[in-house]
C-alpha cells in the first residue's frame, strides 16, 4: 500500500494515543496470539483488543480490522501484527500494530477525515484532538470538606 503524505507524523499521534492499550495487549501471552491467529480465531483477538481499549477509549473507538499475522521462526523472537482501526468522531485511521519482544510499532496505512482541511497540519491537530476527546475520563470524587 502506498503511504499517505504525513503518515510519519500521524504514526506518532496514534502511537501516543494507544500507548496504554499496547501495554495492556502485551500482558497477553504471545502463545495465545499465535494460537488465535493461526487458528483464525479473530473474534478472540478482537475481544482482547476490545477489552484493552475499553479501559482508555469510548466503545468502538479502537477495533480489530481485518485480522493479523503471527511471525514465528526458530531463529527470531515472535512478532504479532494486528490490523487495527481507530475511529474517533470525524476520522478513521487504518493501521498495523506490531508487537515484538522488546518493542511495539505503529504503521499508519490510511487516514480518512470526514471534513478534511487543505492544511495537513490542521488535519493532524484535528486527529490528535479527536483521539483525546474519545478517551474515557475517570473522575475522582472530591473529598468532603472538613468543617
Amino acid at each position: 500500500m502506498n503511504r499517505q503524505p504525513y503518515s510519519s507524523a500521524r504514526e506518532v499521534i496514534v502511537a501516543e494515543a494507544i500507548a496504554d492499550i499496547v501495554s495492556e495487549l502485551r500482558m497477553v501471552d504471545v502463545a495465545d496470539y499465535i494460537a488465535f491467529i493461526r487458528l483464525e480465531r479473530f473474534a478472540s483477538v478482537a475481544d482482547l483488543v476490545d477489552a484493552a481499549a475499553e479501559l482508555y477509549f469510548q466503545p468502538g473507538t479502537l477495533t480489530l480490522g481485518h485480522g493479523g499475522e503471527a511471525m514465528v521462526t526458530w531463529e527470531d523472537a515472535p512478532k504479532i501484527v494486528l490490523d487495527l482501526e481507530l475511529r474517533p468522531q470525524g476520522a478513521t485511521v487504518y493501521f498495523q500494530l506490531t508487537l515484538a519482544d522488546e518493542f511495539a510499532s505503529v504503521e499508519v496505512h490510511y487516514v480518512w477525515f470526514e471534513n478534511p482541511s487543505e492544511d495537513p497540519e490542521e488535519n493532524n491537530r484535528f486527529l490528535k484532538e479527536a483521539l483525546e476527546h474519545a478517551r474515557v475520563r475517570k473522575s475522582v470524587p472530591l473529598a468532603p470538606a472538613l468543617d
